[in-house]
């Protein structure tokens, strides 16, 4: 079985979900999973499970995004996107400073509206079921953050500004657009997305699925398959003595004293209150899982489990 993750380029088109099943046909194998949806339309970094990497799939969807987008102004839509039906169009009459201004003032943290059209179940429904039948529904509003927004290129002609944005799990992008042309009195919509970073996956290290069928004709997916400890590069590293080894393949606690000393020292003269994750290694340094340690008990504690 292949355990560990691909960064792969989603290509417009695709859901989600078809590169999961091309994926799975493509490498004959059925447990992997994806780590964020991306909208049929939209392109980019798109990070995927194999194996017992899919372990980390919850824990990668954490992870902040970066995106790139072209917001259109002047058209509100049924979808906040450019595929959408046109409900309202106005004219734009703020200049680049005020739009530079609007834009901008969504950096930090705000209330934002999931739409209609998302993924997001409510009353066991999702809403695109609901929205596609015709029906809107009430929706919670969800805290998000939005780090920082970068404006790469003004197209004043056609009233498009293509922006870059950071920010945490769960932001709609295309509601971003929507909320900037509310605030704007003008209207907005999303043109285009690019997912150019996911947590530690970068844009420019994806690879289309040609690129990847390739890799696997020439027997050389391992190639570029991301270990899941190489998602943990600044956890400590712990190491069980061979006697206990047993223990942690049965998913167990232990103790301070069955690590090797060296590994351990970080630990010491902690106060009682200090608790850390860690990466934890049998004595042949197979890595086999994340746990937290308690400094209390001198215990360190199965978090996730990667054999």
């Amino acid at each position: 079985m292949i355990n560990g993750i691909i960064n792969v380029y989603k290509e417009k088109g695709f859901t989600s979900h078809d590169v999961v099943a091309k994926l799975r046909g493509m490498v004959k194998q059925k447990k992997i999973g994806h780590t964020g949806t991306l909208d049929p339309d939209a392109e980019g970094v798109l990070p995927v499970c194999f194996g017992n990497a899919t372990k980390l799939c919850d824990m990668l969807t954490e992870k902040s995004k970066t995106y790139e987008a072209v917001l259109k102004l002047g058209i509100v839509t049924d979808t906040q996107d450019i595929t959408g039906s046109v409900l309202n169009s106005f004219p734009v009459t703020a200049d680049r400073d005020q739009i530079t201004k609007t834009i901008l003032s969504f950096i930090g943290e705000y209330d934002q509206l999931p739409p209609m059209y998302s993924a997001i179940k409510v009353n066991g429904k999702r809403l695109y079921e609901l929205a596609r039948a015709g029906k809107e529904v009430e929706r919670e509003t969800r805290r998000v953050r939005i780090s920082d927004i970068r404006i790469l290129e003004f197209n004043e002609a056609d009233h498009e500004v293509r922006i870059s944005v950071d920010c945490s799990k769960g932001t709609y992008i295309r509601t971003l657009c929507h909320d900037i042309g509310e605030r704007l009195n003008c209207g907005g919509c999303m043109k285009t997305l690019l997912r150019t970073r996911s947590g530690a996956f970068a844009l420019s290290d994806s690879l289309k699925l040609s690129q990847i069928q390739v890799l696997i004709d020439q027997d050389k997916l391992t190639d570029i398959l991301m270990k899941p400890e190489d998602m943990f590069p600044n956890y400590e590293k712990v190491v069980v003595l061979e006697e206990f080894t047993k223990n942690i393949y049965n998913g167990n606690s232990f103790r301070l004293e069955q690590a090797e000393h060296h590994t351990v020292l970080f630990l010491e003269g902690n106060s009682n209150e200090i608790e850390r994750i860690v990466r934890v290694y049998d004595h042949e340094r197979q890595f086999i899982g994340i746990y937290e340690y308690c400094s209390k008990d001198k215990l360190f504690k199965p978090v996730k489990m990667f054999l």
